[in-house]
């Protein structure tokens, strides 16, 4: 056990030595934003602070989630770096060609074409920044077509288009709409011009655009190629490792009956319900979102005819769909921790009911608040700066408002005080299964801790650093610690069920946490291939992000010990449907985790992928197929242990099981999987701009597709539904009270 934690805490030291390393990497070469922009003919085009100010008005709009920005954020709207990019050389070639051969470009012969295309390459791809004045240089026809890309923009924010989900007046101040025209120049500038003394751009030249040579890398490719191999390299660790080593999976004592049964259910635990109760109608309220927000792809302005976007529109639909499924699975595990945390001390500590309640109501504030501050902002309801504070930040998975951000944070460290105070005095105490409960508690110090980092950026903060620290949070708070911790969780109630030994659970529970970190921590940086950052985060990012997916590829073997598990006893059927979900978690991790991600996460794989549906079915699969199937199945486990003796009226809850996973399998496989590869075809054929164009995405094919999701849609929300019933009926229902038999005397026999 003593070297398993030295492993593990040699692989947390060394990883986050290199992703702070890296990080400072691309705090220094991050793309310059310029003071000013000018002309060579001495015209003023973008003044001091627009850039910023419009990467504010950006974010106040609802930011990532309407359209995205080097392939982060929605996928209804175009990717703005890339529509800017392709409608700038557009607007030069023809310009040129009309100037030159008095004819449109598209008119010309093979040969002119390629010699204004070259011209035109030369012209984007030279870097005529000034470091010393924070001056960029620019020829007069790029101004020309600067103006022409704002009359665009100014039409679309200011009169909407549907075929974007874009409502009417997201924005309609003309300073404003210059200043975001600003912005998206200035990210469309750092997509096609080289870096100093460099062949590539600044975002290592994506998005994929052939008229400005926009090409993948050679580092895309070469570390494409070693990622793969350490892909193989870690299977065969893996494969060795568990054909070597025997695992005992079910303990040789297993009790005969459910030792939870009398147990005593402390005030605290009880008052866990009520964040079991919100959870299932968050659960609901996301996935109506969900419905809407899929919706809006078909009918971008209403709802079957209803104009639904002028109160509640696209943007906002979608902000509180990412949103809610974290809040609602994280308050599921964050109850589950509360439920737990008497039994591994074995006693209630004083008030600890009182910090539960406190941080169910600071929870409440968090979500309401936050929900109501970005509808505010979209709507232009929050004057200045307020809309940073209490708005839309408008970063996908942190949209909330900084107030909201720092208020969540608050609460996380009030839930590590309640678990610590049960953890720490348990590790005195004699027999307690010191190395469960040390895991148990570092665990959630992570999550407690790593959501921090969202903390680390301000309102004018450069959107590669804002990028880096965003997914600190995404990826290490969510698919990081939150990994340990379910892993530690549920490793820590077979054991409390007696069905495994605690030190053999500690002992499974800390090796894979040590493997999932491994790739984990460093993996984090493959979301930032091109996001502004220099060739080492993509070198690192590929090559560690490899290492995420071994562990995933033998989940099986988890999976089917579960499964041994819940039949050691008769009891134990009892707790079925909690392993399923424990077994569905181990199949999703497989499908969405594994094999969906790492569909995307080669370099020359998301050179093209990267924002297309191909990245909605790993978010799907991931997001609630790891995280959200085990959220449930832990509040399951929590609602059985507090009336073991309740019998289960299991036909909703075998619904629900089996509705929800067939539904999200029918969401994937009839729409967002095929319309993801189309894309990805017209990205690797065309350019990454046409992939998420309106003239594609509103093609017939295309349309029917994404209609085809109401199957897999509907059939998912049936079986939420009978899930929420069958979950609040448990809350509700008590169990039969037994009638013991009156003895009767020897005598009267």
């Amino acid at each position: 056990m003593n070297k398993l934690w030295m492993i593990f805490i040699a692989i947390f030291v060394f990883s986050f030595a290199v992703l702070g390393w890296v990080g400072t990497e691309i705090f220094r070469l991050a793309p310059p934003i310029p003071r000013e922009v000018v002309t060579t003919d001495g015209q003023l085009l973008i003044a001091a602070e627009e850039i910023s100010n419009g990467q504010n008005v950006w974010q106040a709009m609802g930011g990532m989630e309407s359209g995205s920005i080097w392939g982060h954020g929605s996928y209804v709207a175009p990717d703005w770096s890339a529509d800017y990019l392709h409608r700038e050389a557009l607007f030069i070639l023809n310009e040129w060609s009309k100037k030159d051969h008095a004819n449109a470009y598209d008119s010309l012969a093979s040969e002119q074409r390629a010699a204004l295309r070259q011209r035109l390459q030369d012209t984007v791809r030279k870097n005529n920044y000034d470091e010393a004045t924070g001056r960029l240089t620019i020829e007069p026809v790029r101004a020309r077509a600067f103006a022409d890309n704002l009359n665009h923009y100014t039409d679309i924010f200011a009169n909407g288009r549907t075929d974007y989900a874009v409502h009417r007046n997201a924005q309609s101040d003309p300073a404003k709409l210059r200043q975001l025209t600003s912005f998206f120049f200035w990210t469309s500038w750092a997509s096609a011009t080289n870096r100093p003394n460099n062949t590539i751009s600044y975002t290592s030249n994506f998005p994929s655009e052939p008229l400005v040579g926009n090409v993948p890398t050679s580092s895309a490719i070469v570390w494409t190629g070693v990622s793969v191999i350490m892909l193989l390299a870690g299977i065969g660790w893996m494969v060795w490792y568990y054909a070597s080593h025997e695992t005992q999976s079910v303990s040789d004592d297993v009790p005969d009956e459910d030792p939870l049964i009398g147990a005593q259910i402390s005030p605290s635990q009880r008052a866990t319900v009520k964040y079991f109760l919100i959870v299932t109608l968050l659960f609901l309220l996301q996935i109506a979102m969900g419905m809407l927000t899929a919706h809006y792809g078909v009918e971008g302005g209403g709802f079957f005819g209803i104009p639904l976007a002028d109160y509640l529109p696209y943007v906002v639909t979608r902000t509180w769909h990412t949103q809610l499924g974290i809040f609602w699975i994280a308050t599921a595990w964050l109850a589950a921790g509360l439920f737990i945390a008497p039994f591994i001390c074995g006693y209630e500590p004083k008030r600890q009911k009182l910090g539960v309640d406190v941080l169910f109501g600071a929870l409440l504030i968090v979500v309401l608040g936050s929900m109501a501050g970005q509808w505010l902002s979209v709507m232009h309801q929050l004057p200045g700066s307020l809309w940073f504070w209490f708005g839309h930040q408008g970063y996908e998975y942190v949209d909330l408002g900084r107030v909201w951000q720092a208020a969540l944070f608050v609460g996380l460290l009030l839930w590590l005080f309640l678990i610590g105070r049960t953890a720490i005095p348990a590790l005195r105490q004699k027999g307690a299964p010191k190395s469960l409960i040390i895991l148990y508690f570092v665990s959630t110090t992570g999550i407690a801790l790593f959501y921090s980092p969202g903390l680390f950026w301000g309102m004018r903060s450069h959107l590669s650093v804002v990028e880096y620290w965003r997914w600190w949070v995404v990826h290490l708070w969510v698919e990081g610690y939150f990994e340990v911790f379910a892993t530690v969780v549920i490793a820590f109630l077979f054991a409390k069920l007696r069905v495994i030994r605690a030190e053999s659970a500690a002992q499974a529970a800390l090796l894979s946490g040590a493997i999932y970190l491994s790739g984990g921590i460093i993996g984090t940086l493959h979301h930032l291939y091109f996001s502004g950052t220099p060739t080492v985060a993509l070198a690192f990012g590929s090559t560690f992000s490899a290492l995420e997916i071994v562990p995933l590829l033998l989940v099986g073997h988890e999976a089917v010990a579960n499964i041994r598990r819940s039949k050691a006893r008769p009891w134990l059927s009892q707790y079925k449907w909690v392993v399923y979900f424990f077994v569905a978690v181990a199949f999703w991790n497989l499908v969405g985790a594994g094999i969906f991600g790492f569909m995307i996460n080669p370099p020359i794989a998301l050179y093209y992928m990267q924002g297309l549906n191909t990245t909605a079915v790993h978010a799907h699969g991931a997001l609630y197929g790891v995280y959200g199937t085990l959220g449930l199945g832990l509040m399951l486990f929590c609602l059985r242990a507090m009336k073991p003796e309740l019998k289960w009226k299991e036909r909703p809850i075998w619904f629900a099981f089996w509705a929800i996973n067939i539904g999200l399998t029918l969401e994937i496989a009839l729409s967002l999987l095929p319309v993801g590869l189309m894309q990805t075809y017209q990205s690797v054929s065309v350019g990454y701009w046409s992939a998420r164009s309106s003239e594609f995405m509103q093609t017939d094919l295309m349309q029917t597709l994404r209609w085809l999701r109401m199957i897999g849609d509907t059939i998912f929300a049936l079986g939420a539904i009978s899930f929420v019933y069958f979950a609040i009926n448990l809350m509700w229902q008590r169990p039969e009270k037994k009638v013991t038999p009156i003895p009767v005397p020897a005598e009267v026999v």
